[in-house]
């Protein structure tokens, strides 16, 4: 059984279907607690769960009619049976499959079982105002695949910094997608850009989240 904390119809926000409608299914439970942490009802206890059967999920994300599947959470990749759904949707190329996941799952025997490439990990790398990157995978920085995605969620200019490292250090940008996300609370998104063009990143794209932008921040279902 798979725990589901929502299932929805909206535009995606974020990545490399941005402005896209998308089918989400959000799952609960979560290895990380982030400072930042936009989505804590899903790990918290205050919403009710669902249990669902892959089977399920996969027929009420057909019965959509909706192209574009995001699996988030929480954390997608800590469900136990969330193989068996992978299975499920990689089997049906008429749907493109984002799994965003935390980073600190090794991505590694997901993308065996599933080698599918209508499936995309958008991965992230918690930088330092996250409390999180000793909980890094660091071993995903090299398993990552030229259709994936490296999300970085910037919040102060030493996140910035270290994303900056981390690109040049792995040439994440030569092998995959990558994101520069600012956490508008804290850092403007301008600091971003001006630090993208003093490094010359190429290929590095800035992405404001759209739902933020288009709905109020504490808004679920959207």
């Amino acid at each position: 059984m798979l725990s589901v904390i929502e299932q929805f119809i909206s535009l995606d926000g974020e990545g490399p279907t941005a402005g896209e409608l998308a089918y989400f299914v959000r799952f609960a439970g979560c290895n990380l607690r982030c400072s930042w942490c936009d989505t804590a009802y899903s790990w918290d206890g205050t919403t009710q769960i669902q249990e669902k059967t892959a089977q399920q999920i996969y027929a009420e994300i057909k019965a959509s009619g909706i192209r574009n599947v995001t699996l988030t959470g929480g954390e997608p990749l800590q469900q136990q049976d969330i193989s068996q759904l992978l299975q499920l949707l990689a089997a049906d190329d008429t749907l493109l499959v984002h799994i965003e996941t935390n980073g600190a799952v090794d991505i590694t025997s997901f993308q065996q079982a599933c080698p599918a490439e209508n499936v995309i990990y958008i991965l992230d790398y918690k930088l330092p105002s996250s409390g999180m990157e000793e909980k890094m995978c660091l071993h995903n920085l090299q398993q990552i695949r030229r259709q994936d995605v490296y999300k970085f969620v910037i919040a102060s200019e030493k996140d910035l910094n270290r994303a900056i490292e981390l690109v040049k250090q792995y040439e994440l940008a030569e092998r995959c997608q990558v994101f520069f996300s600012p956490v508008r609370e804290f850092i403007e998104p301008l600091v971003l850009v001006e630090a993208m063009k003093a490094q010359c990143l190429n290929k590095v794209r800035l992405q404001l989240q759209l739902h933020k932008i288009l709905w109020p921040k504490e808004m679920r279902g959207v």
